[in-house]
This record gives C-alpha cells, sequence and structure tokens, in this order.
C-alpha cells in the first residue's frame, strides 16, 4: 500500500486508502472492546461459576467486578510497555501483538474450569487471564487512534477520529447482541449452565479476522516519515514522562480528560447496565435490550460531536459533557428508578429501614486484594439489604452491640438463623418487590433516559482521541498518549461500578456511589477549564 500525504486540508470526501485505515482500525478495535466487555456483561455468572458459594452473593458480585477492575488495574503498565513499542517499531506491528494477547486472554475464559472443579485456582486463572487482556488494551486504543489520526486531513481529525471512539460503545453492543442472540436460542437454562462460554469462545473467530484486516494496512505515513529523517525517540518513555514539559503535558491530561471521560463512559454505560439488573432487578433480557438500543440510537453522536469539534473545537464539547454529567446524574438514574421500576420507587419511599450497629463491624465492601472476607453482623445484614436494592439508615450503637434491622416493626437480630431469608421476607411485606415486574416498566421513558446518558458519554469520548493525538509530539505521542488515557480509563473508570456498588453497600443509599463519577466529572471540567489548550488547529507534523 502507497503512503499518503497527510495534515493537508482538502476538500472531498474520504478516499478509498483512508476508508480502509478507519475500517480496519474500527474493527479490530471493535472487536477487541467487544473481547473485553462479555466479561462485564456476564459477571454474574462468573460470580457464580468462579466464586465460593459460602460468600454472600453480594460479595461474590463485588468481587467479580474487581476481577474485571484487575484488567483495568494493569492498563496503565501496558500503556507503557506498548507505547514505548509503538514509538521506536511502529503503530500497525504494535496493535497487532495487543490484539492477539486479547484474543488468546479471552478465548481461554470460555475454557476455564469452574471453582467447584478447581477451587481457589480457578478464581486465580481468571484474575490472571483479565490482567493479560488489560496489558493488551493498555497498548491497543492509543496505536488505533494515533493511527488514524496520522493519516486524516489537519481539518478533519476529529471527524475520523470519531469513527474510533465509535468502537468501544459497538463493542458493547455486539456483545450484547451475541449474548441475547444465545440466551434466546439456548433458553435461560442451558444459558446459565454453560451457555455463557459460548461468547468468549467465539472470540477466536474475531481475532482471526481482526489479524486478517490490520495485516493489509501500511506503517503511518508520520511514523514512517520521522523514521526517515532519523528523528525517532530512542528512548520514549524517558522523554514523555523524565522531562517536566511533557510530564505536565500526560498530568493535566489525565486530570482534566481522561479521568472525567472514564467516569462519564463507565457510568453512562456499563454500570448504567448493573444499576438496571442488581439494583433494580430489572431482568437480564430486557435490561439488555434497552442499553442496546439506546446505544444503536446514541452511537451516531461520537461522528457528530467530533464532526463538530474540527469546527468550535474539542475542548467545549468535552466540558458541556462533564458539566451536564455532574449536573444532571442523580435525576436521571432516580428518573430510571421511576420508569423501571416504580413499585420499588414506592417501597423506598414508604417504608424506611434503620441498620443499628456498633460502627467498628461495619466494613466498608471494597477489597482489592481479594483477602478480606466481611462476616460480621452488620456486613451480613447490609450485604443482604444491598442484594435486595433496599436504602436503609445507620444508627451507631455502643461498643459490643449486636446488630439489628428494623424493617417497619419487624427487628431482626444479625444472629437469626437464615438472616438472609429472614430479612427478605421482611422487606417483601413491607411491599418491597423482589424483581422488577415487566409489564409495570415504562420501556420509552426508560431508554430515553439511557439514551440522554450514552450522548454525555458521545460528548465527552468523541473529541477526546484528537485531543490527546495533538497534544503529544510525535515522536513520543504513543507513550504521552497512552499513560495518561488508560490511567484515567483503567483507574478512574475500571473501578467506576465496584466503588459505587461498595459506597451504596456502606452507605444504604443506592444513589450514594453517583457521588464518585459526579466528583471526578466535575475535576475534570475545573482542571480542563483552566489549564487545557484548545488544539484543534495545530499542525501534528509539526510537533
Amino acid at each position: 500500500m502507497t503512503t499518503m500525504a497527510v495534515n493537508a486540508p482538502r476538500t472531498g470526501g474520504m478516499t478509498s486508502q483512508e476508508r480502509l485505515v478507519i475500517f480496519a482500525s474500527s474493527l479490530g478495535t471493535v472487536f477487541e472492546w467487544y473481547d473485553f466487555y462479555i466479561y462485564g456483561t456476564l459477571a454474574v455468572f462468573l460470580a457464580k461459576y468462579f466464586f465460593t458459594s459460602s460468600l454472600p452473593e453480594n460479595v461474590r458480585f463485588i468481587f467479580t467486578l474487581l476481577a474485571f477492575a484487575a484488567g483495568f488495574a494493569v492498563r496503565p503498565f501496558g500503556a507503557l510497555i506498548f507505547g514505548r513499542l509503538g514509538d521506536m517499531i511502529g503503530r500497525k506491528y504494535t496493535f497487532l501483538i495487543t490484539m492477539s494477547l486479547m484474543g488468546i486472554g479471552t478465548f481461554f475464559i470460555g475454557l476455564l474450569p469452574s471453582y467447584a472443579s478447581w477451587g481457589v485456582l480457578a478464581p486465580t486463572i481468571l484474575i490472571a487471564l483479565r490482567l493479560i487482556q488489560g496489558l493488551a488494551l493498555g497498548g491497543e486504543y492509543g496505536g488505533a487512534a494515533i493511527y488514524v489520526a496520522e493519516h486524516a486531513p489537519s481539518n478533519k481529525r476529529g471527524y475520523y477520529t470519531s469513527w474510533i471512539q465509535t468502537t468501544a460503545t459497538l463493542g458493547l453492543f455486539m456483545a450484547l447482541l451475541l449474548i441475547l442472540g444465545i440466551r434466546t436460542w439456548m433458553g435461560e437454562a442451558a444459558f446459565g449452565d454453560w451457555g455463557w462460554r459460548i461468547p468468549f469462545l467465539l472470540s477466536a473467530v474475531l481475532l482471526i479476522v481482526s489479524i486478517w484486516i490490520r495485516l493489509k494496512l501500511s506503517e503511518s505515513p508520520l511514523f514512517q516519515k520521522m523514521v526517515e529523517e532519523g528523528k525517532q525517540s530512542k528512548r520514549p518513555l524517558t522523554e514523555a514522562f523524565g522531562q517536566w514539559s511533557n510530564a505536565k503535558i500526560a498530568i493535566l491530561a489525565l486530570l482534566g480528560a481522561t479521568a472525567g471521560e472514564a467516569v462519564v463512559w463507565y457510568g453512562g454505560q456499563f454500570y448504567a447496565l448493573f444499576f438496571l439488573t442488581q439494583t433494580l432487578k430489572v431482568p437480564g433480557v430486557p435490561a439488555q435490550i434497552m442499553i442496546a438500543v439506546a446505544l444503536a440510537i446514541g452511537t451516531p453522536f461520537f461522528i457528530f460531536f467530533g464532526a463538530l469539534s474540527d469546527r468550535i473545537g474539542r475542548k467545549p464539547i468535552m466540558l458541556a459533557g462533564f458539566a451536564l454529567a455532574a449536573v444532571t446524574y442523580f435525576y436521571i438514574f432516580a428518573g430510571i428508578t421511576h420508569f423501571a421500576n416504580p413499585k420499588l420507587e414506592a417501597a423506598l419511599a414508604g417504608s424506611p429501614i434503620t441498620v443499628t450497629a456498633d460502627r467498628s463491624e461495619c466494613s466498608f465492601q471494597f477489597n482489592p486484594t481479594g483477602v478480606q472476607t466481611f462476616t460480621s453482623g452488620c456486613d451480613k445484614i447490609k450485604a443482604a439489604l444491598v442484594g435486595l436494592s433496599v436504602n436503609y439508615n445507620n444508627v451507631s450503637a455502643p461498643p459490643g452491640t449486636k446488630a439489628s434491622v428494623q424493617i417497619g416493626n419487624t427487628n431482626i437480630a444479625a444472629d437469626t438463623p437464615d438472616l438472609a431469608k429472614t430479612i427478605a421476607a421482611a422487606v417483601k411485606a413491607h411491599g418491597y418487590p423482589a424483581s422488577a415486574d415487566p409489564n409495570d416498566i415504562n420501556y420509552p421513558m426508560t431508554v430515553l433516559l439511557l439514551v440522554i446518558l450514552v450522548v454525555y458519554v458521545t460528548m465527552v469520548y468523541g473529541p477526546i482521541a484528537a485531543w490527546l493525538v495533538e497534544l503529544f509530539p510525535t515522536r513520543i505521542r504513543y507513550s504521552g498518549l497512552s499513560l495518561p488515557y488508560h490511567i484515567g480509563n483503567g483507574w478512574f473508570g475500571g473501578f467506576l461500578p465496584a466503588t459505587v456498588f461498595a459506597i451504596v453497600a456502606a452507605t444504604g443509599n443506592i444513589y450514594s456511589g453517583l457521588w464518585y463519577p459526579i466528583a471526578i466529572a466535575a475535576m475534570s471540567f475545573v482542571i480542563g477549564l483552566i489549564f487545557l489548550p484548545e488544539t484543534k488547529d495545530r499542525d501534528i507534523a509539526q510537533i
């Protein structure tokens, strides 16, 4: 394939070569995100099969989310490893390596025996495979975004790179559709028994297709030109993060852009799905259908806001997305409760519940090391209540007081036999539904609110690839871009579901966990507004 000129403004549509570059980069990244997100979508089944049944269901689910987050935790290290490779050997071959690792890790999750067969070895290997996936994804996004940006005309960089931004949502969309199709075809019993493994195993097919397509691409023209001129960095990590002028850009990009983008992304898509299924107890199939419809409606806005950023700038669109999320999240999620499970909303308002306990017995149920267990009377009560999506108030008791819960006129002590079942019966007697009634769900209004969340995602995610590419020089662009992006998305975003559920378990309010994404989005709004520059008119070939 011949190398083309880049970064020169011109009229007309995309050339055939540009279309191939965008299609191949986007399609391969869709497959990688599909691999990554089937884990999150099937978290309930993974909690059942790979963690011991001796733990409460709520705690097992948090452990599963933490194993999910483990893949995000190592993404910055993948960014360092593959960012360095990308700046030294090129964009193309680096993301071929990352894609292969991703597909292999996903395939073996589909083959992994359960906890009942292998004991603690099963979750250990699961986490190891997640770490491999996380390392791979740490190098994938930067390569794809830079590759497209370095092919794009300077006046359409936001538009071209916005196609890459659709890939994460499309990967989730594809995962949801495939899972829905398999569940419908097999039936819930067979799917719950073994059919949930099929989406993981199908990643082998997707991997072969992705590699075949990406092998058709040539190296980035800007990278080739840099090598020919002898301007290639020999120590990209030292240059990117050892020099304050470059390190400062990376820090501001993290705190003023990628951290806020990450919490809006994961809050508006992944946590929205978990909120429907785990908190509001909406059955899995209708919840996934509503999310899929919202994604289908909202995804074109990635392209819209990417193209708009070529006209008015990257910064104002992203800042508006941060501000809207911070101001409206509480109202939107309360609205989702109102329209998706009105009986739960009525019970929350009409039947308050109080947990009385010695505060020293009450843990913050967030366990990133996986070695702590939550077995005190207070923790058992709270785990049962959170599992039932029940709000409660906390009352401190003198040291040594036996924990108890007051539900209406019923008082239940923590040492009550079959505690979880007793609490569930009392909660049901006071009007709390065991699950959302599909006949009560206002589907159009619930989908509308989910679409709004997705639109917020498109505002903060659509322009960010172009913005990050334009912040860093070509010689260290892969390293400089990848690390803040993956710290933001890996740590601030990847830990969001587990953090939010742990906050809910600690406070007793199903909405209290939203303070986490709201605070981070507000931080990015302030830092981005004050410290980050507008970059849409920069010539990336000259930096």
